[in-house]
């Protein structure tokens, strides 16, 4: 992550939640709860598209690849938080709090790619669906893919370089309950007019064109939803476009309104509230909003749970019984609005 400054700090101080310590249980109960279902929804999801042959189709590759990153994502901060909230020394090494940073950037910014590529996927499926087997082929879904993550890991690399070569000569309180961006440059003793402008230019590359390339993709689907002659068919399709829209929002919204202001200084608590929301809450939703609503989704868990009975039925030594199969075929097509 490159050469050492030459800053006296060598560990920093995470305060977190230290003005609500009345409230430290109840805060670790709730962010407990919050990432246990986290990692266990974002778990089935990957366990059931791996295991349905029918679910491998590229819209159920992006959901699959989603919620490993919201694995590692909310894993790159949760833990920490909870470990704080309970224990009386919040110090986190120079080292340490600079791969925290890295890999949250990392993953931060390869959701937005992985939510514009899932957009224009979508878009796609449901405005070209005659040219969306050649257009979207799984060797093409696996590049779009690997561009996502391999385009993130290059997006942490160079703010986590600048915050690393500045210099913090003390003193060394991180009002906030992770290392973030603008907290550690307020604490730098040296300029940071130049790690500003190179991470707002970033943000705006980033986070604005994903969240309009998502938003127009939505549009030109909505466009197409409104041609369907069914009213219940509308109704229901733009009751999930709405929920997947009011998800993205959540995440973009608050992202965009830490990292693109640049000279604009929320408070510490203002800036952990919002924080709370892209690192703790939108995890937890994108499970439920994008794979666990979806019909074909639940019917791939019923019959992964079914087979999973079966064997245990079998080995206690009970008679095998097959139940039929719900739902159709998913073919490369595979609309996240499907109802029935």
């Amino acid at each position: 992550m490159g050469p050492r400054n030459t800053s006296s700090v060598a560990e920093f101080q995470l305060l977190g939640f230290q003005r609500l310590l009345e409230w430290r249980a109840l805060l670790f109960a709730i962010f407990l709860g919050i990432y246990f279902l986290t990692i266990a929804g974002n778990l089935v999801i990957i366990t059931v598209v791996s295991r349905d042959p029918r679910l491998h189709v590229p819209m159920y590759s992006f959901l699959g690849s989603l919620s490993l990153l919201e694995v590692l994502y909310t894993s790159t901060i949760v833990p920490r938080l909870l470990v704080d909230l309970v224990s009386q020394g919040h110090a986190i090494s120079f080292s340490a709090c600079m791969v925290q940073l890295y890999f949250f950037v990392c993953f931060g910014a390869t959701e937005c790619f992985l939510l514009a590529a899932m957009a224009c996927d979508r878009y796609l499926a449901i405005c070209s669906p005659l040219h969306y087997s050649s257009l979207m082929r799984p060797d093409i879904c696996t590049k779009v893919l690997a561009l996502c993550w391999l385009a993130g890991l290059g997006t942490g690399f160079l703010p986590s370089l600048m915050i690393c070569r500045l210099d913090f000569c003390g003193p060394n309180h991180i009002d906030h309950f992770f290392c973030d961006l603008p907290p550690l440059m307020q604490l730098s003793c040296s300029s940071v007019h130049t790690t500003e402008l190179l991470i707002f230019v970033l943000s705006i590359a980033v986070l604005c064109v994903c969240f309009l390339l998502t938003v127009v993709s939505y549009l030109f689907i909505v466009s197409s939803v409104l041609r369907i002659p069914s009213r219940a068919g509308r109704r229901k399709t733009f009751s999930t476009c709405g929920s997947h829209l009011a998800v993205v929002t959540i995440y973009y919204g608050t992202m965009i309104s830490m990292y693109v202001r640049p000279n604009v200084h929320l408070s510490p608590e203002v800036n952990k509230i919002i924080s709370v929301f892209y690192t703790v809450v939108t995890p937890l939703l994108n499970p439920v909003i994008y794979s666990l609503r979806n019909r074909d989704f639940k019917q791939a868990i019923r019959k992964v749970m079914r087979s999973k009975c079966c064997i245990c039925g079998r080995g206690l030594g009970f008679p095998h019984q097959t139940g039929r199969v719900l739902g159709s075929h998913i073919g490369d097509r595979g609309i996240f609005f499907k109802y029935h």
